[in-house]
């Protein structure tokens, strides 16, 4: 199990977030990234199809013999976390909880915004991670279409990203919260923009660094010291190996080298091992 890597996948770019955060925590450890660009963006599809998709890039890293899996994603982990858990006998560790339990401890007013897409929104899996951890929170929510696209393309700061910001966080801002959960991993490559909307006064909440002392705390438990002698990443994704390679570079750092290209046309004849 020591030398097996930790497995992290998201609809595409945004959980390279999650894996910066890991990276940093564990830099002795192995990692496989799949994004599934090709399917992106994952927000607006039906529960019951995202959970299809879940479900199968879970049995991808499962082949792939990771010890670990990070659902980076908070579309997939709203619907298919459970179920994931259920299906693979290693450590799960999703991203929901963690940016919550975060933004519970972040907030000073107790009036708190969560911004999403609509498949997470609308999903009420924030919901009930707030009213699980912290049922007193007054939190306001409100899904983001579009801003998943924008960071899918690398536009992350242009005046027409701004504007979307404006009118998107219009319900948060209103709300006069103190503290807002990203809770998309794509959000946190456009902070800047959402920080400069939202002022200077609100703190932003990334599930990331919080997911990534999960799956810490989880492996110390099963008594994995996480040490590699040769640790490595590896990235796959289901689009554009080369457009994936560029604002991968971008998004996370030099860690991205060599990008591998999956075929979801030919999934069954995996040449995984």
């Amino acid at each position: 199990m020591q030398d097996r890597p930790i497995g992290v996948f998201d609809s595409g770019l945004g959980g390279l977030t999650v894996l910066r955060a890991l990276l940093d925590l564990l830099p002795h450890s192995s990692f496989v990234y799949f994004g599934d660009t090709a399917r992106f963006p994952y927000g607006p599809k039906p529960h019951e199809e995202v959970f299809g998709y879940a479900l199968e890039i879970g049995d991808v890293l499962a082949s792939l013999h990771v010890k670990a899996m990070v659902v980076a994603c908070n579309s997939a982990t709203s619907v298919a976390l459970d179920a994931l858990r259920a299906r693979h006998p290693i450590p799960v560790v999703g991203v929901i909880e963690p940016g919550m339990r975060a933004a519970t401890q972040a907030t000073r007013t107790g009036r708190v915004g969560v911004i999403g897409t609509v498949g997470t929104i609308s999903s009420g899996a924030y919901q009930r991670a707030a009213e699980a951890l912290a049922p007193d929170l007054s939190v306001t929510y409100a899904a983001c279409p579009g801003f998943v696209e924008f960071v899918e393309a690398g536009d992350v700061d242009s005046d027409q990203v701004h504007v979307l910001a404006e009118r998107l966080l219009a319900p948060v801002r209103d709300a006069k919260v103190d503290t807002l959960v990203l809770g998309c991993t794509h959000y946190p490559l456009l902070a800047r923009t959402i920080s400069d909307v939202m002022g200077p006064d609100v703190v932003l909440v990334s599930s990331a660094d919080e997911t990534a002392f999960e799956v810490r705390a989880r492996l110390h438990a099963d008594g994995d010291p996480n040490a590699h002698h040769d640790p490595r990443c590896r990235f796959i994704t289901s689009g554009d190996p080369a457009v994936f390679k560029k604002l991968g570079a971008q998004f996370l750092g030099p860690e991205v080298q060599t990008v591998e290209s999956w075929d979801w046309s030919a999934y069954g004849d995996t040449p995984w091992s």
